[in-house]
């Protein structure tokens, strides 16, 4: 008895009314997105309205459940609770539905469920079990392979379905290996790779790769305040590049500029590789690894893009970096998405008066582009309430994870802000026209059971593990 009276007293009230205030949110917004006047009843089963009023409901005493079990059985059960997962996820891809051609979902008896949506929170807390249950440090490699595991293995099961949406969120739990430790040079890395991965689709290759040593020789000056080393290392690759590009043309002619200008990288790094052992200057060493690291993965990017993706995905991206145009085939959705929200101007077109949404503009309308209906119907005004209840949400959470006195509940509470981050940046960003459209959900707003269910637990597992952030917890 004491120790619920000690749970409802420590327990974040701030945090649970922001949950309280968006699944509300979401559910109005649900219910305008598929408004239909002959079944105008909030609680009508037959539309996704009174659906979501019963998620809803069952979400709240899910949550009352969560936060009602030992915190010490989040910690002690992680690795169980992972590895069910991991079975449910390789299950659906032999026996699940296919819905939209991926087999993301199991079928029981009508009711509908995304074993994907549960692998966010189960790989939060086996990460955190791992990270929380020995030293390990996230600048050696063992440690570093192991927690990437960790995460990489539910987004390959995920991938299979096929859903990239999905299995590209779990790439947000790196953030989390940051906070703990993680090198700056390798969380760098993720992001150059990131911008890399678009410059070399907007950038013709060549003026990628002279850019790309241009800026690797400004960074060698910028360490070494010479001059000499820096011009030397590009004019060696210049002398090299030359005598292997006039080689290939005149006797082999089946190398490529692409693998001429590696090879030229890699013989030009022999002087340096001379100057960093004598010098013993670990930044040149790193700025080497970068410069050959760039040319792999920007080589590499084409065939990821062209064979790895799907038509769609690529025609997405396409669009997105306005290399095509399709506003009535795949950019469709965009194109209304953007129209709907520029169309609520400041203040909104009012509740239930969203023309776009009345007569079905935009597809998907209530569940990956719930946010262009709030858009259109509550406006700019609207809009930025939505994102900064998100924005609140977000740093309520990091102030939370902050304050935990066991190592487990603060690797554990990263793993909650990262998911949440990821979703609502790509979400909103998708129904602006700003991140290609990968169809993950607006947590709280979006509708479906399953994405409910699972930010559910996502969240009430740490609010439980915060209410007990003064016990011992291994």
């Amino acid at each position: 008895m004491n120790s619920n009276r000690s749970i409802l007293y420590n327990i974040d009230k701030v945090t649970i009314a922001l949950f309280l205030i968006m699944i509300f949110l979401g559910w109005l917004n649900i219910y305008a997105a598929v408004y239909n006047e002959e079944r105008a009843g909030l609680l009508n089963m037959s539309q996704r309205y009174g659906k979501q009023f019963i998620w809803i409901l069952a979400s709240i005493l899910l949550a009352i459940v969560v936060v009602s079990v030992d915190n010490r059985f989040y910690s002690l059960f992680a690795w169980i609770i992972y590895g069910f997962v991991m079975l449910l996820l390789l299950a659906v891809v032999i026996v699940g539905t296919e819905v939209n051609g991926a087999k993301s979902w199991f079928e029981i008896g009508g009711f509908s469920l995304q074993p994907s949506e549960f692998a966010k929170f189960s790989t939060a807390l086996a990460l955190a079990s791992y990270l929380s249950g020995g030293r390990h440090d996230l600048t050696r490699p063992e440690a570093l392979i192991k927690s990437a595991a960790i995460i990489i293995l539910p987004a390959i099961l995920i991938a299979f379905q096929p859903d990239m949406g999905s299995s590209l969120v779990f790439f947000a739990l790196f953030l989390v290996l940051f906070r703990e430790g993680m090198s700056i040079y390798i969380f760098v890395s993720g992001v150059l790779m990131v911008i890399l991965f678009f410059l070399t689709l907007l950038i013709n290759q060549l003026v990628l790769t002279i850019s790309l040593i241009f800026l690797a020789g400004v960074m060698v000056w910028f360490v070494t305040r010479k001059v000499r080393v820096a011009a030397m290392g590009i004019g060696v690759f210049a002398i090299v590049m030359g005598l292997l590009y006039a080689l290939d043309v005149l006797l082999i002619k089946s190398l490529g500029i692409e693998i001429v200008t590696l090879i030229a990288v890699l013989i030009s790094g022999l002087p340096y590789a001379y100057y960093i052992f004598l010098k013993r200057a670990k930044p040149l060493l790193i700025i080497y690894f970068f410069l050959v690291g760039s040319f792999l993965f920007v080589n590499s990017v084409d065939y990821g893009f062209n064979h790895l993706l799907q038509s769609h995905q690529r025609e997405r991206i396409n669009i997105m970096l306005g290399f095509q145009s399709d506003p009535h085939g795949i950019g469709y959705n965009v194109n209304q998405s953007i129209i709907s929200i520029g169309s609520g101007g400041f203040a909104g077109k009012g509740y239930l008066n969203g023309t776009q949404t009345k007569y079905k503009f935009v597809p998907a309308q209530s569940t990956d582009f719930i946010f262009c209906t709030v858009g259109e119907e509550w406006g700019f005004l609207g809009s930025f309430t939505v994102i900064g209840l998100y924005m609140f949400l977000l740093l309520r959470l990091v102030i939370i994870a902050e304050r935990q006195k066991a190592l487990f509940s603060r690797i554990y509470g990263y793993g909650v802000v990262s998911i949440f981050f990821i979703h609502f940046f790509i979400n909103i960003g998708m129904a602006i026209g700003l991140v290609p459209v990968i169809g993950i959900p607006l947590p709280f707003f979006s509708y479906g059971g399953s994405s409910l269910w699972g930010f559910t637990i996502l969240l009430f597992i740490f609010l439980r593990l915060d209410a007990s952030r003064t016990e011992y917890l291994i």
